[in-house]
């Protein structure tokens, strides 16, 4: 299962080109044949980077190095990173912070982008209190629950919000990131109002595929499905 703040990485920068690009067509059409799971390697290497200068204090470091501990091979990393532009000098390899820079412009993390989180049972309450996403670029700024006896209740740093106040919040803040944690059988209907309201990158726990329209990106976090695709590896 892909970390959230990977995954949402994902959405984030597929929605940002789709959208804030939009007036210069032939950046928004190369962006979109960028495969998905380049994408998706992206945040991994940025990681690893930082791993590397702020743990270990490295100041350069190659494609070898990082795909020997990334297990990715270092011909995968030179041509994810070509996609985007030359990074790398022959006999030095990359410098580990501008590429930590780059990367961070290219996923759009030069800001922090406030999240919405929709559902506060044992899945929104145990995000909400994961102080991970802060240094990644991300910031759960609410939290919303249908449900009386969570609603007022605090979590963290923040108080449960009535869904019903969904609408209003989002609007008034100018979000555009949401994390669902819903049962399936609201999910379409939580996102369906997400979307009317602005949201543009998406997050779903639910377990259950859901229809947004063009110019909306959402991803899928499904434990039990990745624990079933890995059953079919064991003898």
């Amino acid at each position: 299962m892909q970390p959230f703040y990977q995954t949402v990485l994902q959405t984030v920068y597929l929605q940002k080109y789709s959208h804030d690009s939009c007036k210069n067509s032939r950046q928004t059409a190369v962006a979109r044949e960028i495969p998905d799971i380049v994408i998706g390697r992206l945040p991994v290497y940025l990681r690893e980077l930082t791993r590397l200068a702020e743990d270990e204090g490295k100041i350069n470091t190659s494609s070898h190095e990082l795909g020997e501990r990334l297990g990715i091979s270092s011909a995968q990393i030179r041509k994810d990173l070509s996609h985007f532009g030359e990074f790398g000098k022959q006999g030095t390899g990359y410098h580990i912070k501008y590429l930590i820079e780059q990367l961070r412009e290219i996923l759009h993390l030069t800001k922090e982008w406030d999240v919405a989180l929709v559902g506060a049972g044992y899945l929104g309450h145990a995000l909400a209190h994961y102080h991970g996403f802060l240094h990644r670029g991300f910031r759960i700024s609410w939290i919303f629950d249908n449900d009386p006896a969570k609603i007022g209740e605090q979590m963290d740093e923040l108080i449960v919000q009535d869904v019903d106040d969904l609408e209003k919040v989002i609007t008034k803040n100018e979000i555009k990131v949401a994390v669902i944690a819903v049962p399936a059988n609201i999910a379409q209907e939580i996102t369906d109002r997400l979307v009317t309201v602005g949201i543009r990158s998406i997050l779903s726990y639910a377990p259950i595929h859901l229809n947004v329209p063009e110019g909306v990106e959402i991803s899928y976090s499904d434990p039990v499905v990745q624990l079933q695709r890995m059953t079919y590896y064991l003898s």
